[in-house]
């Protein structure tokens, strides 16, 4: 087996987690500070996240022999983010990652359940993805007029280096963000206490807010924001796992880190992209070792996450915000091309869009349970409507 690592291979590895950690890890943290973790559970949420996909991602790729690479949810967490602590604080949350965990369990196992979840229509969850992302995306162009000195050189970095390598942009924007915060705010580094993460344990809450408002929601995007879209890019490289012990096996990592603060674990997009294509390794079966690279290195980036963390909690927070956003514009540009590419769905699609970027919350439940559902109403009535006329003997 161990004859099978190659020098592509490892490159690749490194690379997709660096990718995957370093262009993302700030929305995570705004997703966990969002449903009310203090600074301690926001780093041992980020490492135990870090750790699990990690230790996930070497399991599933020596087992199945494919490049299976795994990520925290950032839609997940882009979700989170918009989100204000529900009444019991952040034990809530827990739980409600708990059940979200338990719910892409049954997804996996349970092949009815799993076809529920899928026959959401695309344009609607799409449109349900896209409503979530918008406000954090706007986010660099608020950090432009807030701190522009700043802002705008951040922004230029992701455009310039997206010319020549996408996947390198956003690292790139975040050494930027770095540097610029160190020396024009005039930050001591010094200043961050600890290197290391240490989990902390979360004891959970479980309420019918944190069920309807968090979990169902995260549940949803999870799905159809990753697992989903994992397994289509696998298929697309010619790797065919199956997709329900795939779910199964990343809910089981979930329901393991959750209750040291880690929303969800899942199958991965574009670090899958890195890991399966040709650059990983001239012949296919021998690409998995890309996928153990990878997860080795996540485990390693996780243990030192209170670094992150601490440079987080002393940095300006527009600017994370700014960084966070420009890693969502790829996500963003392509769930509102698939919500408004029916035209017969486009109505229902952007009534979900509008409800669930606006943020209302009744009865303590979030704009994006409140979006789909007012969406699900204008799509089945315009469906309905479609099945009348070809019924109507006039016609």
């Amino acid at each position: 087996m161990g004859k099978d690592l190659s020098v592509t291979a490892f490159a690749a590895g490194v690379l997709a987690a660096f990718v995957g950690f370093a262009g993302s890890f700030a929305i995570v943290v705004q997703g966990l500070y969002g449903v009310g973790a203090n600074a301690a559970e926001a780093a041992s949420g980020l490492m135990v996240l870090a750790v699990s996909m990690g230790l996930c991602a070497i399991f599933l790729a020596l087992k199945t022999r494919m490049p299976i690479s795994v990520a925290w949810s950032t839609p997940g967490a882009a979700f989170l983010a918009t989100l204000t602590p529900v009444e019991g604080g952040f034990p809530v949350a827990v739980g409600a990652f708990i059940i979200t965990a338990l719910l892409i369990i049954v997804a996996g196992l349970w092949k009815s359940f799993g076809r529920v979840i899928s026959a959401i229509p695309t344009p609607l969850a799409s449109a349900m993805l896209a409503g979530v992302l918008l406000p954090l995306c706007l986010a660099p162009f608020e950090a432009i007029a807030e701190i522009p000195q700043v802002g705008l050189p951040i922004i230029l970095v992701w455009l310039v280096v997206a010319r020549f390598k996408r996947v390198l942009a956003v690292p790139a924007a975040v050494f930027v963000a770095a540097v610029l915060i160190v020396t024009v705010f005039e930050i001591d580094i010094a200043q961050i206490e600890s290197l290391w993460s240490y989990p902390v344990f979360v004891a959970p809450s479980f309420t019918a807010s944190g069920l309807i408002g968090i979990a169902l929601p995260l549940f949803i995007i999870t799905m159809a924001g990753q697992n989903i879209t994992g397994i289509a890019v696998l298929n697309s490289f010619g790797f065919r796992p199956d997709a329900g012990v795939m779910f199964g096996w990343t809910g089981l990592f979930s329901l393991a880190s959750a209750p040291f603060g880690a929303h969800a674990v899942n199958l991965a997009a574009i670090t899958t992209a890195i890991c399966a294509g040709e650059e990983a390794h001239p012949d296919p079966g021998k690409r998995y070792w890309a996928a153990v690279i990878g997860g080795i290195t996540y485990i390693i980036f996780g243990l030192t996450a209170g670094a992150a963390i601490g440079f987080i909690s002393i940095s300006p927070p527009i600017l994370i915000a700014a960084v966070a956003g420009l890693a969502l514009f790829g996500a963003l540009s392509a769930s509102l091309v698939t919500a408004m590419s029916s035209e017969t769905d486009r109505e229902a699609a952007l009534i979900t869009f509008l409800v669930t970027a606006s943020g209302i919350s009744f009865f303590g439940i979030g704009g994006v349970f409140w979006g789909l559902l007012a969406g699900g109403a204008m799509y089945l009535w315009d469906h309905r409507k479609s099945k009348s006329d070809l019924n109507d003997p006039a016609l």
